[in-house]
């Protein structure tokens, strides 16, 4: 079997005032399965604080690879990741085996098994190395790196004190065949609106929508809520790369199942679509030889359905109908919840061990849709008792105008210090009522916001500064 590549690290010398700190790398493998994970574990040689933080991957790639585990030690952790002997961000190169089934043991790395191997390896190293245990154990991830975090407090409820598990990825069987949904939309209705069309259609609800919340500050506070008919736009001139294009019904017919997310032919709702205010992201389109406009499909859905249920790396996905859509979200549901789908709402075994779980979620993730944690927090609710009871140890934050783990598109106020939020409520019973959140403007100015506990939404008082979080409150909204 051969091991794809591992890409090199960041080069920490691009991140400043890194400290000196030791490099151990140990790989792992399992009888009868040949696969080989490696966990590298940096351990900064002044300044330990005691604690350990574990660091969690993006798309398809397990791990960090250099930039969050020099920020650890920087922060005086001594930090650990693992490549779980997969791939890299969109190397899937190991998911095939040579009968072209999908290897279920690598899968099972990428997972589960390797990023709990890697806390309890990673643990050990520091204990040899330092000569004292560990004081305190953190998970630190966003996205593919949320869900092992949620992953880690399903199935191994002892192995951190605390979890941030940002925009995570759970519901991975739904959610990566949800958001091949506008590629299939555009497809089926032969329509593929441009770039600007699209961004029409988002800025023509944020203006319809920003005043829900009560503040004129450019956000959606409560996508949700936002019911903004894109017919409204039908026959509305905008100009695209220096020329005029009329927005159609057509495209307005697009952008409304888009905005609704998947159903069956027969209407029945699948998952959430794309938030109203994020971005297209998902409905990406491209120039073809021949000069038409074609869909573009986001690599890390069209891997999974393309590979993992297809076993055909090739598989020309513009082919997709909505009936055969609805056959593929099933496929995904049946073979793949139990390995990953990451969304087991029982986690009495992690309150018991003391841990606690903090997540923030952008309310314009454009890839992850934040309904799906909302989701997944009201049937944690459901299995334990309440709101009040999951409170004491799990939270959960919205920011409304952040894109999937505050990414360069977001306009809304990003946590400035989650992780530290998260170390106060395990280490001196702190638990977080709110997030404090920053974010620089277009004019340079900074705007900053308090981001409230679910299922709290910011309000704003009625005066004041709205770029100034003082002029903000949280309040519980009913719909």
């Amino acid at each position: 079997m051969t091991i794809p590549p591992v890409p090199p690290l960041t080069d920490v010398a691009e991140i400043p005032d890194v400290p000196a700190y030791c490099d151990v790398t140990v790989t792992l493998t399992h009888p009868g399965v040949g696969d080989h994970a490696k966990v590298r574990v940096w351990l900064p040689e002044t300044g330990w604080t005691g604690r350990f933080q574990a660091l969690g991957g993006s798309a398809f790639a397990a791990g960090d690879y250099g930039a969050g585990l020099a920020g650890a030690i920087k922060s005086g952790y001594a930090a650990a990741t693992t490549d779980a002997g997969v791939g890299t961000y969109l190397d899937t190169g190991w998911a095939l085996n040579g009968d072209g089934e999908v290897d279920t043991e690598l899968l099972n790395n990428f997972a589960d098994r390797s990023q709990h191997e890697m806390a309890v390896v990673g643990r050990q190293v520091v204990e040899e190395v330092y000569g004292r245990p560990v004081s305190y154990s953190y998970w630190n991830g966003c996205s593919t790196g949320g869900r092992q975090g949620y992953m880690e407090a399903q199935r191994h409820p002892d192995d951190f004190d605390g979890i941030l598990a940002t925009a995570p990825a759970i519901n991975w069987d739904e959610f990566e065949v949800a958001t091949l949904w506008p590629q299939v939309v555009m497809n089926e209705e032969n329509t593929f609106p441009s770039p600007c069309e699209f961004n029409a259609f988002n800025e023509a609800a944020v203006k319809a929508c920003d005043p829900l919340d009560g503040a004129p500050d450019g956000l959606i506070g409560a996508p949700a809520r936002c019911t903004f008919d894109p017919r409204k736009l039908i026959g509305k001139s905008v100009e695209c790369d220096g020329e005029q294009e009329t927005i159609t019904a057509a495209d307005a017919a697009v952008v409304r199942k888009i905005w609704d997310g998947p159903r069956t032919p027969s209407g029945k709702r699948l998952w959430a679509g794309i938030p109203i205010g994020a971005g297209f992201d998902l409905a990406g389109t491209r120039i073809d030889a021949d000069g038409s406009r074609v869909g573009a499909p986001f690599p890390v859905p069209a891997t999974w359905v393309s590979t993992f249920l297809k076993r055909r790396p090739s598989y020309d996905l513009s082919t997709i109908t909505y009936a055969e859509f609805a056959r593929l979200f099933a496929q995904s549901q049946a073979e793949y919840d139990a390995i990953i789908g990451t969304d087991a709402p029982d986690l009495s075994a992690f309150r018991r061990s003391g841990g606690k779980l903090l997540t923030w979620h952008g309310q314009a993730d454009q890839l992850i849709p934040a309904q799906g944690t909302v989701d997944y927090r009201r049937r944690v609710e459901l299995a334990m008792g309440g709101a009040r009871r999951v409170d004491h140890f799990y939270r959960l934050f919205l920011a409304p105008g952040v894109a999937h783990c505050a990414g360069d598109t977001s306009t809304g106020p990003k946590p400035t210090d989650a992780l530290g939020a998260l170390t106060a409520w395990v280490e001196q019973g702190k638990a977080p009522q709110t997030l404090s959140a920053a974010v620089t403007d277009s004019s340079g100015k900074t705007v900053t916001r308090e981001l409230c506990r679910y299922p709290s939404v910011s309000r704003y008082i009625g005066h004041g500064d709205p770029a100034d979080a003082r002029s903000y409150s949280c309040a519980l909204v009913r719909h």
